[in-house]
């Protein structure tokens, strides 16, 4: 007598990685979000592409001039511009005045100051300087420009403080002594470095904004589908409906984080082609927590949101079910962004919201090294409370088709 083994069902302890791979395939393969990702990633390279060019050319200027002492005047105003204070070979400098933009100067030399004068008129000068010292005068055309009044008054005034001087007998030095007043700035790079840290603010909440919403309606969607067919019937009766609700967790957080990555890669690389490539270190360390706490806190979010799913029985009902995490969506961001002092403190630990405001604060340089840390170790804790009861409202809920459930409805159902 020959004994047979009964057959071993198949396992299903791997069927979420099933249910991910199933997740991240169909979701590559949709138009909208190849569309959206492509477009998001034009939008920061067409950003960065115009922040280097017009960062790196300087505001060419020309001015016309008819007399020796008129084009020395302006060579030296040209040559005052450069950051190293030397003319070029051509006479032309770059660079910028106190409170104007930065320039560049150029010198037309004509026949006379009726020629200067037509120059301007023809468009071919941007100004004239006619005269002769201690009456110099800039002609334009509808107005002069800043940067060129500001370049050349400031050698007229230099020189004809110069020649005053010699005329009563005296030095420049001696007659301006004491009429200069210092500055010292306890933080020099505090104004530049405060846009940059505006600007890193509002793409950290914008980016997390932007994939909580995107990923989590995909998953509550998708969810609802699932149900409004039957499907997750014939899927419960596969497979364990933690396994399904974790594949669909898996697979839009895995999702979310390329694509963030991305972002923040093309982030990073375009920072080095501008002034602010100095910064650097500090938000590629703020940008490596952001994705730390971003994986940390979308996976919960994720989990709400197939709650919301799981708790409509039409996709019409969506929205109304995802109100409330729409709303703590919007609290966690912007309330990050811009609290201030002591609550951007509390902010920077409390789960979501410290997604957007840790890295805001690292960014800030406000925050020790261990503050990310403790932050992560929170969100991470949370995460898990989120899940546990996440995953009884699911499979409570999933199930039922006779309407809309609220979250305290679905907790008093039996399993």
């Amino acid at each position: 007598m020959t004994s047979t083994t009964p057959t071993r069902p198949p396992a299903t302890e791997s069927a979420w990685r099933i249910v991910a791979g199933r997740e991240i395939m169909v979701k590559l393969r949709d138009r909208n979000f190849i569309i959206s990702t492509l477009t998001t990633i034009a939008i920061f390279v067409v950003a960065f592409g115009l922040s280097f060019l017009l960062g790196g050319r300087d505001d060419e200027k020309t001015v016309a001039v008819a007399s020796n002492d008129a084009s020395a005047i302006v060579h030296a105003a040209a040559a005052a511009a450069t950051p190293d204070g030397e003319a070029t070979e051509e006479g032309t400098g770059s660079g910028a005045q106190a409170g104007v933009p930065p320039i560049e100067l150029s010198v037309t030399e004509v026949a006379d100051p009726a020629a200067a004068e037509q120059a301007v008129r023809d468009g071919d000068a941007d100004a004239a300087l006619l005269g002769r010292p201690g009456a110099w005068t800039l002609v334009g055309s509808n107005g002069v420009d800043p940067g060129i009044a500001a370049a050349v008054g400031s050698v007229v005034a230099a020189d004809a403080l110069d020649r005053n001087a010699a005329a009563v007998g005296a030095t420049v030095a001696e007659l301006t002594a004491g009429s200069v007043v210092e500055e010292r700035l306890l933080d020099p790079d505090g104004a530049a470095n405060e846009g940059v840290q505006l600007v890193a603010g509002f793409v950290f909440v914008f980016l997390f904004y932007m994939a909580a919403i995107l990923f989590g309606y995909a998953i509550a969607n998708s969810v609802v589908e699932e149900k409004q067919s039957r499907i997750v019937e014939i899927l419960a009766a596969a497979i364990p409906l933690r396994q399904l609700l974790v594949g669909k967790v898996v697979g839009a957080t895995a999702l979310a984080l390329g694509q963030m990555a991305i972002f923040v890669a093309i982030g990073l690389i375009g920072l080095t082609f501008t002034d602010y490539s100095a910064l650097l270190p500090s938000l590629a360390g703020a940008a490596g927590w952001y994705l730390v706490l971003f994986v940390i806190g979308f996976v919960a979010l994720a989990c709400l949101f197939a709650v919301a799913g799981a708790l409509a029985t039409r996709a019409e009902d969506v929205q109304s079910t995802s109100s409330p995490l729409l709303t703590l969506i919007m609290i966690a961001s912007f309330a990050g962004l811009f609290l201030q002092g002591t609550w951007q403190v509390i902010g920077s630990y409390v789960p979501i919201m410290s997604t957007v405001t840790m890295p805001i604060r690292l960014v800030e340089g406000t925050a020790h090294w261990w503050e990310p840390v403790i932050a992560a170790v929170i969100t991470l804790i949370a995460a898990g409370a989120v899940m546990v009861v996440a995953e009884r409202v699911y499979r409570r809920s999933i199930m039922q088709t006779g309407g809309k459930l609220t979250y305290r409805q679905a907790l008093a159902l039996a399993d």
